[in-house]
């Protein structure tokens, strides 16, 4: 029996279909009266962030919009933003969009509050008190940074994807609206997908794991693996299919913040430093085969894995079942439409030795069931490959 957990659940968290054009509402409990909205190009084409304003106008004043958030978000573009925002004076933040725009617009809080520079505040639990407030509207089923304490920035300088934890990242309220969703590309929404369900699966096999987020996270495998097809293919008409992602993406994002990632995504942190590609998309080329390295270690959480994937597993060998469930999460890449080998993303064979030095280096390799060496890890990238 586990003798001690803390569990954390941080944000507020809002569920509705058509929610945002309501949200306004929602905002009186944060204490603001002018908002700065975080977004990228693609979501103010589409009007999604005028939809935003125009809800935020009935309690707020919408003193600013920062749209310039690519894929990958920078501290050049997290300084860029901050400054912006300080100097409208708003006193509090909208991240309208995937990961990217939510990231920036947690580190961008650190800046507001805080002053200085953004690498000063790398690592675990620096920051010491609440920093401006911020609310997160996901327009992605997939990183569940609205509901984490992670923002994962790049540094441009030294091609190395940078991590920043704290509490006090947490947004205090996510909107989780499906109608935001129903426009995102089949692509993107099968690459997110993966995401959330490789933040699942290395959250419950984890050395931190605990039975309050191995909950969430076979919640959240479950729910991926019946809806994440019909959420790639038949997103714009199948509501249901996007909401259910959604669920899953911010019950996965609060189960990896209080259990910690693994393999997968230090591997991908160092590819995505390297080589401008979707963390996502990343994550669901690794996830198998670091599923076979782990396999001899957690045999069992395996086996209640596949189970939540929906594999049958009465009476069969650990062995055969973890077999089958590699088979499974490569066929569900292949049936969303995914690129299953980095050779076909450009990626050179001669960088992969480079990749697995980083990668040993990402904090996330230590909560890893087992323990990777720097071969182990380039044997990993090698059969990626």
């Amino acid at each position: 029996m586990q003798e001690f957990f803390e569990f954390r659940l941080l944000p507020r968290v809002l569920y509705k279909s058509g929610l945002v054009a309501e949200m306004g509402a929602e905002l009186s409990s944060l204490g603001a009266t002018k908002a700065f909205i975080v977004t990228d190009a693609g979501l103010v084409k589409s009007g999604l962030v005028e939809q935003v304003q125009q809800a935020l106008a009935e309690t707020v004043e919408v003193v600013g919009v920062y749209s310039d958030v690519p894929p990958n978000s920078s501290v050049i573009v997290v300084e860029a933003a901050a400054a912006q925002a300080r100097e409208s004076g708003a006193d509090l933040l909208v991240a309208l969009g995937g990961g990217s725009p939510i990231d920036t617009a947690k580190a961008m809080r650190i800046l507001i509050t805080e002053g200085g520079n953004l690498l000063d505040y790398e690592g675990i639990n620096v920051l010491e008190r609440r920093l401006i407030p911020m609310v997160a509207i996901p327009t992605t089923a997939g990183t569940g940074s609205e509901a984490s304490n992670f923002a994962v920035i790049k540094d441009e300088a030294n091609n190395v994807k940078l991590s920043f934890t704290s509490p006090y990242l947490a947004p205090e309220l996510a909107i989780l609206d499906p109608q935001v969703t129903q426009s995102l590309p089949a692509h993107l929404a099968a690459a997110t997908g993966m995401d959330t369900l490789t933040h699942a699966f290395e959250t419950y096999v984890s050395t931190e794991s605990e039975p309050m987020s191995d909950a969430l996270a076979l919640g959240a495998v479950e729910i991926v693996s019946n809806y994440l097809r019909d959420a790639t293919h038949h997103g714009s008409t199948n509501e249901e299919a996007r909401g259910q992602m959604l669920i899953a993406s911010c019950m996965a994002g609060i189960a990896f913040t209080n259990s910690y990632l693994g393999a997968v995504h230090a591997l991908a942190h160092a590819t995505g430093g390297h080589f401008p590609l979707h963390h996502g998309l990343l994550n669901s080329i690794f996830l198998p085969h670091v599923v076979a390295f782990n396999a001899s270690t957690v045999p069992d959480r395996y086996a209640r894995l596949a189970r939540a994937f929906g594999i049958n597993t009465g009476g069969r060998p650990r062995e055969e079942v973890i077999d089958d469930l590699i088979a499974g999460l490569r066929q569900l890449a292949s049936d969303c439409g995914l690129i299953t080998q980095l050779r076909d993303l450009g990626i050179p064979e001669d960088a992969l030795p480079m990749l697995a030095e980083q990668a040993f280096g990402d904090g996330a390799v230590y909560h890893n069931p087992l323990a990777p060496t720097v071969d182990d890890l380039l044997g990993i990238l090698q059969a990626a490959w």
